[in-house]
């Protein structure tokens, strides 16, 4: 049963600004996703990886409270399907909010980069 739904919108040039920042970069994203999205298409894949993260607070319904936006990591499996991968408060949020499983979809073209995020979980 789908417990939560958010989406999200980013435009690029706010990420862009950023580029220079390693500190603000290292405030928002985890190592990793870094480290992928320069692999892919930079500055696009982080504003989707970032959307994904407002996505996931809109689809708990609280928002980005209580915990940190580096506690959610979104990566991409071998055929480039992402996944979000959390740990800290978000993952105990996600757990007390009853979800079981997430689904991430993430898309970016131009100027800006979308993202939707699904919670399921069981029945209340």
């Amino acid at each position: 049963m789908i417990l939560g739904l958010g989406i999200d919108i980013v435009n690029v040039t706010r990420l862009r600004a950023w580029e220079d920042k390693p500190e603000l970069l290292s405030r928002f994203f985890h190592s990793r996703e870094i480290q992928e999205a320069r692999e892919k298409s930079g500055t696009l894949s982080l504003a989707a990886r970032f959307a994904a993260k407002e996505s996931f607070g809109k689809a708990l319904g609280t928002g980005i409270r209580g915990f940190s936006l580096k506690e959610m990591r979104v990566e991409s499996d071998e055929l480039g399907k992402p996944c979000m991968v959390l740990s800290g408060k978000a993952e105990a949020a996600f757990k007390q909010f009853g979800g079981k499983h997430l689904h991430v979809s993430l898309t970016h073209e131009r100027d800006n980069a979308v993202a939707v995020v699904v919670i399921e979980g069981d029945s209340p």
